[in-house]
């Protein structure tokens, strides 16, 4: 996890003056599928995020095999089959919040994240809304927003359409604090 935090404390330009950057370990990202046969649901408290409050730029990152399912055969074939997370094992939300928000008030605000999803080595354009809440000098972002299978090149069998949704909900919550260069120690 050091060095995810490292990987994206770069990506921001960390050496900038005036800058306020914000940090979480441990976004809390939820998927769900809906489907005719069973709903799928597994969760991770392991996504880690940085978040640049004088630029807007915003970074996340999962491990796909962080995700846990109720049923270890699911997790298994999750792993395996679709998401082939030994060759594509993360996940990276890398964009920029359109509006200026002024984190030293605070309150919730709606905002919108536009920026590239990459998934399974495919990176497409994203435009995804959410609420930012500044509450006792912590940032909490919060998000739910559909990632369709297809536009990742995630190929489910046609056998299985009746198990599997075409498209997940994604479900992020993170809960941001001030940067500081000793809590990468």
């Amino acid at each position: 996890m050091k060095y995810c935090f490292i990987f994206l404390l770069s990506w921001l330009s960390i050496g900038r003056a005036g800058d306020e950057l914000y940090t979480c370990h441990n976004a809390r990202i939820t998927i769900f599928s809906s489907a005719l046969i069973e709903d799928i649901k597994a969760v991770s408290s392991n996504g880690g995020s940085v978040f640049n409050a004088t630029t807007g730029e915003l970074d996340f990152s999962l491990a796909i095999n962080s995700l846990q399912f109720e049923k270890s055969f699911m997790q298994q074939h999750f792993n395996s089959d679709y998401m082939e997370s030994d060759k594509y094992p993360r996940a990276i939300f890398k964009g920029k919040i359109q509006e200026h928000i002024d984190v030293s008030k605070e309150g919730t605000y709606a905002v919108t994240a536009a920026g590239t999803l990459t998934v399974h080595n495919v990176t497409q354009p994203r435009t995804i809304q959410g609420t930012l809440t500044v509450k006792n000098g912590t940032i909490i972002m919060e998000s739910e927003f559909m990632v369709k299978c297809a536009d990742h090149h995630i190929d489910i069998p046609q056998i299985l359409f009746y198990h599997i949704a075409e498209s997940i909900k994604v479900t992020v919550n993170a809960t941001f604090t001030p940067y500081k260069s000793n809590t990468l120690k």
